[in-house]
């Protein structure tokens, strides 16, 4: 899989050159103040079983700090899918997983690894390794900086991938695979009317990070209705199970993403099928999970089919967003002194089927991308009260489903 770049017109034939080719605005001198690179990845023509996506490849704008609108730079196209970027601690390396199963014979998915030119926002493409299972749907750097994990949706599994010395990245040293009861693919805490329903034929890992210290890793597996937790052995790369090893959510509920506090001391789980959020408790020491309260991502008033999609902690950690997909809502939460949650509003997001949501780098705009409606989308956002005002402001995407951000030097 080589990595090409097209101009802003992502032309066909400068493509297929096979040439790395910057638009006029890239390739013109820096100027002396930092700017905002904004990467958005989604679906291409590789997109998942059930539909091709409208992406040409990574997407790469300028922010404009003062009202949030991006400006095309330029395109990463014949990358399958990468419909999850995750950037190093330091910004010169981006990772992009291929959410596909036909990169290998044994039917695997790919992460790409890039080096990050921070001037100019450009990448040179490394390498591509297998994700140790199929259809990859979120990746993540270990707090330790040496290792991607890698969560594989259809392959039920967790990847290890080791980073080398230049940012490129090893096959898997570790790939454990989830195994558990067939779980139901409603939840009994459904909103009233939902006819959505989330696949539990088998396990489905949805995604997985470390906690704040890099101690444990957790991973929400959507498939099992349960919430794992391992160690990490840096030395050798082998996830090793914690005293409890995993808990169980909802039935049915299908847990999908969570978001830790700042301290690592409460972690929210997010259930895409009932749209709910489990507010926990989260022991540093042992791993442990002790969950709290449960919050409903929809108002009382809500009816019909609606999934939860992306969950996400201001850089305050005062206020907790939810985006809901088919509802086409954001959810905004207070975050109370103990870390309990009280629902604060359900907006409209002005698009279809949002997915990911991420905070620019100053975090006073909140960007959400809209996977059905080929658009990304951006709100303002008041740190004092977490109201979220609309911009306004469309970015034509096609397929949507990732972003990652960076200031220039």
């Amino acid at each position: 899989m080589s990595c090409n770049i097209s101009r802003r017109t992502f032309t066909t034939a400068l493509a297929a050159t096979g040439l790395p080719v910057l638009s006029r605005r890239a390739m013109a001198e820096v100027p002396d103040k930092p700017r905002i690179i904004c990467y958005i990845g989604g679906y291409t023509q590789h997109g998942p079983p059930g539909g091709a996506g409208n992406g040409q490849g990574i997407s790469v704008f300028e922010m404009n700090p003062d009202t949030s609108s991006l400006s095309p730079l330029m395109t990463y196209v014949d990358i399958a899918s990468p419909s999850f970027l995750v950037m190093s601690a330091d910004f010169k390396h981006l990772y992009a997983l291929s959410e596909i199963n036909d990169f290998n014979a044994n039917g695997e998915g790919c992460v790409t690894a890039f080096s990050v030119n921070r001037s100019s926002g450009e990448l040179t493409k490394l390498n591509v390794v297998r994700s140790g299972g199929a259809i990859p749907a979120h990746l993540s750097v270990h707090a330790s900086g040496k290792y991607v994990l890698v969560a594989n949706y259809m392959g039920g599994t967790v990847g290890v991938l080791p980073i080398h010395a230049d940012g490129s990245l090893g096959d898997p040293t570790d790939v454990v695979h989830n195994t558990g009861p067939r779980m139901p693919d409603r939840a009994s805490d459904n909103p009233p009317g939902n006819f959505a329903i989330s696949d539990h034929s088998s396990s489905h890992v949805h995604m997985v990070n470390s906690d704040p210290s890099g101690r444990f890793v957790l991973a929400c597996d959507a498939g099992l209705d349960r919430v794992y937790v391992w160690t990490l052995d840096l030395h050798t790369g082998r996830l090793v199970p914690a005293k409890t090893p995993f808990i169980n959510m909802t039935p049915g509920s299908a847990p999908r993403h969570f978001a830790f506090n700042e301290k690592g001391t409460m972690i929210y789980i997010l259930g895409e099928q009932d749209s709910k959020v489990v507010a926990a408790t989260f022991n540093p020491q042992t791993g442990e999970i002790v969950p709290q309260q449960t919050v409903s991502t929809v108002t009382p008033h809500f009816r019909g089919s609606t999934l939860a999609a992306g969950i996400l902690l201001s850089p305050n950690g005062r206020y907790l967003y939810v985006s809901n997909r088919l509802g086409d809502s954001l959810a905004s939460f207070h975050v109370n002194d103990d870390g309990t949650l009280n629902l604060v509003d359900e907006i409209w997001m002005h698009a279809d089927y949002g997915r990911s949501m991420m905070f620019d780098p100053s975090g006073n705009f909140l960007f959400c991308a809209n996977q059905r409606s080929d658009s990304v989308t951006s709100f303002r956002v008041n740190a004092q009260t977490g109201v979220l005002d609309f911009t306004w402001n469309f970015t034509p995407v096609g397929s949507p489903t990732t972003f990652a951000f960076m200031n220039t030097i």
